[in-house]
């Protein structure tokens, strides 16, 4: 009869991790540091990171040969590992992918926001200002008389989406700081 060869189980609650499982998600920290190259230097600016990463990053931008683009992709990605919150890297990277479900929410929330913020006026605005406390008070208010006297009059200047542009500018900073 043979014996059939069970796994030790580490003592506590920390589980072993395969090999695989490790490679998995080194690749996916490599993806996502290969997404960070391709933002432009605006959208760089706003994404929360160390200054060995910013640096790794402009550094990627440089090199031209294939294998060495590899090679230093290996290395943002470790680079990527040792940060304090890799997820919120993903979350403020996602945030610039269109077709993402974070860029989605935001976006949502902005069209409520600016829905709300039309239909209650001054009320709501305090409320806003709350969620994102960064808010310039008094853009936020000019924005919101232009919006709704657009409404008024039925006039389509572009208000309206002036004000939508400033929330969404405003949610992003909110939620990546």
């Amino acid at each position: 009869m043979s014996k059939q060869h069970t796994p030790e189980v580490p003592e506590g609650d920390e589980l072993v991790k395969s090999k695989s499982q490790l490679k998995r998600e080194m690749h996916a920290l490599q993806d996502l540091g290969k997404r960070m190259m391709e933002l432009g230097d605006d959208q760089l600016a706003g994404v929360p990171m160390s200054e060995t990463l910013k640096a790794a990053i402009v550094e990627s931008r440089r090199i031209r040969q294939h294998e060495a683009r590899r090679r230093h992709l290996q290395y943002v990605g470790k680079v990527i590992r040792n940060e304090d919150d890799p997820d919120a890297l993903r979350r403020a990277v996602e945030a610039f992918d269109a077709g993402s479900e974070e860029h989605t929410r935001r976006h949502h929330l902005a069209e409520r926001w600016r829905d709300r913020l039309i239909e209650e006026g001054n009320p709501a605005v305090a409320s806003f200002v709350e969620q994102c406390p960064a808010t310039d008070v008094q853009h936020l208010r000019n924005l919101l008389r232009n919006a709704q006297k657009d409404i008024k009059t039925g006039n389509n200047t572009g208000q309206a989406k002036k004000l939508f542009r400033y929330l969404r500018e405003c949610i992003d900073d909110a939620e990546t700081s």
